[in-house]
């Protein structure tokens, strides 16, 4: 999509076999900001959906890509269904690991649903932005 890479799918199996050194596990209810100096040194910050209808992960993976600004693999664990996973590109997670029974080839077409966005997301500004106009123009 625009040349940029897409959320990386993992099987569970793959998630258990894709190891790093440094990996930072939060659940949806932690701040990152307390857990920041984690974070910078991780290679990986792996974050919980503990069912489909809490998106708390969300907001945190926000945190981390802009706030944090960490550059390393964020991961979305826990109940992750194929519906979500255009959003969780959107908030900054670079990987998901889906749930039990998701099958892949459902998740892959999930993201090839939409070309574009009218609105900008963690990783791209709006399309019509050129970085020279400010809000108060």
């Amino acid at each position: 999509m625009n040349g940029q890479s897409r959320i990386r799918i993992l099987a569970l199996n793959e998630h258990a076999a894709d190891a790093v050194e440094h990996v930072v596990t939060l659940d949806n209810d932690a701040d990152p900001f307390a857990h920041s100096d984690s974070i910078a040194h991780a290679d990986r910050v792996e974050l919980n959906f503990p069912n489909f209808t809490d998106g708390r992960a969300f907001s945190q993976a926000y945190l981390i890509r802009r706030r944090l600004g960490f550059k390393g693999d964020l991961r979305a664990t826990g109940d992750v269904l194929a519906d979500q996973l255009i959003q969780m590109e959107r908030t900054g997670f670079s990987s998901a690991v889906l749930s039990e029974g998701v099958d892949p080839a459902d998740a892959h077409r999930q993201l090839e649903r939409f070309a574009a966005f009218y609105q900008g997301d963690v990783v791209r500004d709006a399309p019509f932005r050129t970085g020279q106009e400010s809000l108060a123009e």
